[in-house]
């Protein structure tokens, strides 16, 4: 058994003692990686959207039933579920972004000093914005081509299948607006860290690159 370091080698530790954890005064927790209320928002959603993931492994299992148990395959689970993934990506993006999980190279981050450090997220804040903003009008361009016609009217594109849903319109319309919350997300990080305020790593048990 574990023993807290600051008793004495003589004072036993209780199962009590262990379950507790630290007393006062020590942090229980890591920090908290959102670094807004909209983020935290965010990070809300996500978890109702991480359900379409098993939505789209039910289904999947009903058409293998189906096909192979009845000889009765279906025309629409195909598509549904490549429009489920293909949307929980698409959402992930904000998510990561929110919860401060997103993929990146440190080997420069950890070295520097605190000084340094706010400015690196300023420039990091800074380019994600402006990589958010420049994707999400070409999202809307795209968006914009799949809802609409040569002549400009309302016509949302469909896959050319037997089932024919519009689901290539509504993906699209998905990886915009996930995009749009991207570029709301980043500009709040731009404003904090020009305000002075670091960005809140991740801890390290969480898998952070």
């Amino acid at each position: 058994m574990s023993r807290d370091p600051r008793r004495r080698d003589s004072t036993p530790v209780t199962h009590e003692d262990e379950i507790a954890g630290p007393t006062s005064g020590e942090p229980s927790t890591a920090p908290d990686p959102v670094r807004s209320t909209f983020d935290r928002g965010v990070v809300w959603c996500a978890r109702g959207a991480a359900w379409l993931v098993f939505v789209a492994m039910a289904i999947s299992v009903f058409e293998v039933i189906m096909r192979y148990g009845f000889d009765s395959p279906t025309s629409w689970v195909h598509e549904s579920v490549v429009m489920l993934v293909a949307v929980s990506f698409a959402l992930g993006g904000p998510a990561a972004l929110a919860s401060n999980r997103h993929i990146r190279v440190r080997i420069l981050y950890d070295s520097a000093g605190p000084r340094l450090k706010l400015w690196l997220d300023r420039f990091n804040d800074l380019v994600t914005f402006g990589f958010c903003l420049a994707m999400s009008y070409a999202a809307y361009v795209m968006f914009w081509d799949a809802s609409h016609n040569p002549m400009g009217e309302w016509s949302l594109e469909r896959s050319g299948t037997s089932w024919n849903p519009p689901f290539p319109a509504l993906v699209k319309g998905i990886i915009m607006i996930a995009l749009i919350i991207m570029c709301i997300q980043a500009f709040i990080h731009l404003i904090q860290s020009l305000r002075g305020k670091p960005a809140t790593p991740a801890s390290d048990n969480e898998g952070a690159v």
